[in-house]
């Protein structure tokens, strides 16, 4: 790649687009490999080859169809990580299905927003999970379940919703049962499915994620077969996965980051998915990592520190790891550091995107140099463009900061039913705004300086916290940190700094504003430290600064008020 003189970037590659569906993907894998291991599930004890997961993803998708569910009607999935809902990701691609993934820990305001804004027809869902009661926020949500048949529910505030599929075998008249649906689909449904496997388009949209906005709403982002179908593939080949692979998936499967760069990319490439947990337990990624045998593990970097900062953690062997990816948040450069030296992760790679890309637009290589591992999110992925800009929409010289644009197969069509929010988010020529604040330099690898909402502006100094976080990420007492802008009535804004220590460290305020001094401008050095032991996040694990600042500022305003 020759020198950039400006921030744009193309993704130039002799490996062309899969102009594949979901469904002919898979299909494709399981005839490639039908013996060998495709599916563990730990915590259900399941265990199948390519050729056993095929029957049960037809079998669901002939059930589907047989319970009279068309191509282009929603159906949503309410639940952990489970081997149904692999099952249910597949088998719906394969009916023609819009899977629309519902966030296990949404309560009923959310639940109900989002089965009404993208018209959910089915429900397939758990009954529970940690402290929610799904069944029985259905009955709330619905009460008409009492007295529908399966089926048939005509419910006011869930207008759309026909019927509900449980996971469990309990029995509840208004609802199916998983297994029931898989006894549904006779040889006409069959056939069916296959012949929808020649009518279905990659550009039909298979899948709907909320984004988890801080602000408003969520928006449901429309995604198409193309769309991850090509992100899967060429973010596996990025990591140089293949069927002597064995990918370990503590990320939850109702993300991008579960669904299409964990299991979809194993479908890719052959590999097989291991999932330790129904939720995050970071001594059963441990356990699951080393009784498996697993060449690949996912998570987040807050995934990643309970792992590696577990009591039990030198007990296990992990040697048999070599790649991944960390994505979701930004990965300090010491936490990069100690997984390549401690868990055996030296091919692991750094990801970078949104839901509304599919989600990855930059990856780093296995091949990239260390320094480049642990300072960047690497190059662009292969067919696709990105550029970076100022606030007037114009390209800036490489190196120069400005907002990250991104084009090409993976951007999403747009938000479901939402053309205002569409065109706010992606401009005429395709282009999607990502609200982050990115450097491109000379060589095409990207960093990401910070969020454009959170970037704090000091006394007119535009700071971005990450900078602040990766120095005080080298202060060996700290084992996490969070830096936010609070209100200031002097400077507009003042730098805080939330500090998790390591387990039976102690440590001040004034001590780690004393860690700074003549080391970081003096205008950077955090004005307010709290100590914490966890921070606000959601369930993929990403930091809710937001709820950080309401915090710290509603902290403040008591302070203000008592010394008053």
């Amino acid at each position: 790649m020759s020198a950039l003189a400006h921030s744009y970037v193309h993704g130039v590659s002799l490996t062309p687009l899969l102009g594949l569906t979901v469904g002919q993907l898979f299909d494709r894998t399981a005839a490639r490999w039908p013996d060998r291991e495709a599916l563990v599930v730990r915590h259900q004890n399941i265990r199948w080859t390519w050729r056993e997961l095929q029957q049960q993803v037809d079998a669901l998708a002939a059930g589907l169809i047989g319970l009279g569910m068309k191509p282009g009607e929603r159906i949503g999935i309410w639940s952990p990580n489970a081997a149904e809902w692999v099952v249910t990701q597949f088998a719906t691609a394969k009916a023609g299905l819009i899977l629309v993934n519902v966030n296990p820990a949404y309560r009923l305001p959310e639940l109900e927003y989002a089965l009404n804004k993208v018209g959910c027809k089915a429900l397939i869902t758990a009954t529970r999970f940690k402290t929610s009661d799904y069944v029985a926020m259905l009955h709330e949500i619905a009460p008409e379940l009492k007295r529908a048949a399966p089926g048939e529910l005509r419910a006011a505030r869930v207008p759309d919703l026909r019927l509900v599929i449980r996971l469990d075998e309990d029995s509840d008249p208004a609802m199916l049962t998983f297994a029931e649906v898989l006894e549904r689909g006779g040889e006409a449904e069959r056939r069916r499915m296959s012949e929808l496997a020649g009518e279905l388009q990659f550009d039909d949209p298979i899948n709907i994620q909320f984004t988890s906005g801080t602000t408003g709403t969520p928006k449901a982002a429309t995604l198409t077969h193309h769309n991850i179908v090509n992100n899967a593939f060429f973010v596996g080949e990025t990591m140089e996965l293949s069927e002597q692979d064995r990918l370990c998936i503590p990320v939850p499967m109702y993300h991008c980051f579960g669904m299409v760069l964990g299991t979809l990319a194993c479908v890719a490439h052959g590999a097989t998915m291991v999932f330790p947990s129904e939720g995050f337990d970071a001594l059963e990624v441990l356990r699951s990592v080393e009784a498996e045998r697993c060449t690949a593990l996912h998570g987040v970097p807050t995934m990643f520190i309970a792992e590696i900062d577990h009591p039990e953690f030198k007990r296990f062997d992990l040697s048999s790891l070599r790649t991944g990816i960390i994505a979701g948040a930004p990965c300090a450069i010491e936490l990069m550091k100690r997984l390549i030296g401690e868990m055996h992760l030296n091919e692991i790679t750094i990801a970078y995107g949104m839901t509304e890309t599919g989600p990855v637009s930059f990856e780093t290589s296995v091949h990239d140099p260390l320094e480049r591992r642990v300072t960047t999110i690497g190059r662009v992925l292969p067919h696709t463009e990105v550029k970076i800009v100022d606030p007037d929409g114009r390209i800036v010289p490489a190196g120069t900061p400005g907002e990250l644009l991104t084009r090409g197969y993976c951007v999403m069509p747009g938000y479901w039913n939402d053309p205002k929010k569409t065109a706010e988010a992606i401009d005429q020529a395709h282009w999607i705004c990502s609200g982050d604040i990115a450097t491109l330099d000379a060589e095409g690898y990207c960093d990401i300086v910070g969020r454009i909402k959170d970037m704090l502006i000091r006394g007119g100094e535009n700071i971005f916290p990450r900078e602040i976080e990766e120095f005080l990420f080298t202060n060996p007492k700290i084992e996490d940190v969070q830096v936010i802008g609070v209100p200031d009535p002097k400077y507009g804004e003042e730098v805080c700094a939330w500090i998790k220590l390591r387990p039976g460290e102690t440590a001040t305020q004034e001590e780690i504003r004393e860690f700074c001094k003549g080391k970081i401008a003096h205008f950077k050095i955090p004005r307010y430290v709290k100590f914490v032991e966890e921070f606000p996040m959601t369930v993929t694990g990403k930091i809710q600064k937001y709820v950080m600042r309401q915090r710290m500022a509603e902290e403040l305003g008591m302070a203000k008020a008592r010394t008053a």
